[in-house]
């Protein structure tokens, strides 16, 4: 499943087998978003604002991809954690949604 926003693209995956409370994550940026130097800002951003959102956001057990677009290396800084916080939590009701809980 994914979600796209202005800033970024997250992808979720819930693990094959149980893995407790630990969540995956994993950052990438094509060579369509700029040269190395944007493209490692807006990964270096994505794993910032990951730190601060995954832990209350994410769901344990699964398996999170976080890829920049276009703005992620200059979008305001509260943009990208509003986007990413509101792919999230859509992310976690479809993950409900699928294994039937509410």
């Amino acid at each position: 499943m994914s979600e796209r926003r202005k800033s970024l693209v997250v992808q979720v995956r819930a693990h094959r087998a149980p893995a407790g409370d630990w969540i995956g994550e994993g950052f990438t940026a094509t060579k369509r978003i700029g040269n190395a130097v944007i493209r490692n800002r807006a990964k270096r951003r994505l794993r910032a604002a990951s730190r601060e959102l995954l832990a209350h956001y994410g769901r344990p057990g699964c398996d999170y991809v976080f890829i920049a677009r276009m703005g992620t290396a200059t979008v305001d800084w509260t943009r990208l954690l509003d986007d990413m916080k509101s792919a999230l939590i859509s992310l976690g009701a479809c993950l409900d949604e699928s294994s039937g809980q509410s």
